[in-house]
């Protein structure tokens, strides 16, 4: 079995093949059972939560591949000076059930979710966008640049984030890429000047207003993924053309069930995979506005898995 640390496992995932890996496992689709929730406690009363998230695929006729994540949060963490949040990914031969690879998991996670953001803005976000905007400091947020710079030519990255030094320290990291990069404290003006808009937040109210969005404009919600989080106001999803990641997405995001509780959004909405198949028209004018919905599905952790190995097989 091989081991892929963090290291290894970002450099095993490039966004442009790790974004086209993404594209053909939404095409080909795999089995998602619901992943399972257990709560653990020690005999202190010191609560940790472990999140086992399976998924498998025969999709590949030559290697059926069968994978698991298990992440574990432990918010009592800090008194021991650990992190909070331990993830890792366990990659099986579906057909012998030999173990293939333990994969970081946190470094996966973040680089399939911001890939899947920008597979899903190859479909949606105008062909000649050239200014982003990303809303948030974090890890995920760190990365979106690159992972969009694989789908479109970005020329511009402005950074809005609650920490303003949090905001400034990020632009300077992406300067230091070769960015134009700036952090920005007015939110309202930087989205009316974004071609896309990106919000990897763990707000619980929203931070962007419709009525900022310019017409054309992409926005992705990366946040949002339980019922309590919310990144964006309704008047961003009303009028707009809406596609989330999975049918999930319309159960579990607060994003998504409040504005349709109120009517905002009506019925199934389109999914990335219907995209990705060709059975669901992306963007079809300049002046259309489209929203992206993720929370996140294990389908993506197993078609990043899979990568990993495989760049790392002898030629």
């Amino acid at each position: 079995m091989q081991i892929f640390d963090a290291s290894a496992t970002r450099d095993a995932l490039p966004y442009a093949p790790l974004i086209a890996a993404l594209r053909r496992a939404f095409a080909a689709g795999c089995e998602l059972p619901p992943r399972q929730v257990l709560g653990l406690a020690d005999a202190g009363g010191a609560a940790c939560t472990s999140l086992i998230m399976p998924a498998w695929s025969s999709a590949d006729a030559a290697m059926r591949h069968y994978g698991v994540k298990i992440v574990n949060i432990a918010p009592h963490n800090a008194a021991r000076g650990l992190p909070a949040l331990h993830a890792s990914y366990l990659l099986f031969d579906a057909r012998s059930g030999a173990p293939l690879a333990l994969i970081d998991g946190s470094v996966l996670t973040t680089r399939r979710t911001v890939a899947a953001s920008a597979l899903a803005a190859s479909f949606l976000a105008r062909g000649d966008a050239r200014r982003l905007l990303v809303v948030g400091a974090g890890a995920v947020a760190r990365r979106l640049p690159e992972a969009y710079c694989s789908v479109r030519a970005i020329e511009q990255v402005r950074v809005w984030a609650r920490a303003p030094h949090k905001a400034e320290a990020l632009a300077e990291a992406w300067r230091a890429e070769g960015f134009d990069a700036r952090a920005e404290t007015d939110l309202a003006a930087a989205v009316a000047q974004a071609d896309i808009v990106s919000c990897a937040t763990l707000a619980t109210e929203p931070l962007l207003q419709g009525r900022w969005l310019a017409p054309g404009s992409h926005l992705d919600l990366i946040g949002s993924f339980t019922p309590q989080m919310r990144e964006a106001d309704d008047a961003c999803l009303a009028g707009a053309d809406l596609f989330v990641d999975s049918d999930e997405a319309m159960q579990k995001s607060g994003d998504l069930l409040g504005p349709l509780s109120r009517g905002v959004i009506a019925g199934r909405q389109r999914s990335l995979a219907e995209l990705c198949r060709g059975s669901a028209a992306g963007r079809h004018s300049a002046q259309q506005r489209t929203v992206f919905k993720s929370v996140g599905t294990a389908l993506e952790d197993l078609a990043a898995a899979v990568l990993v190995v495989q760049g790392a097989a002898p030629d």
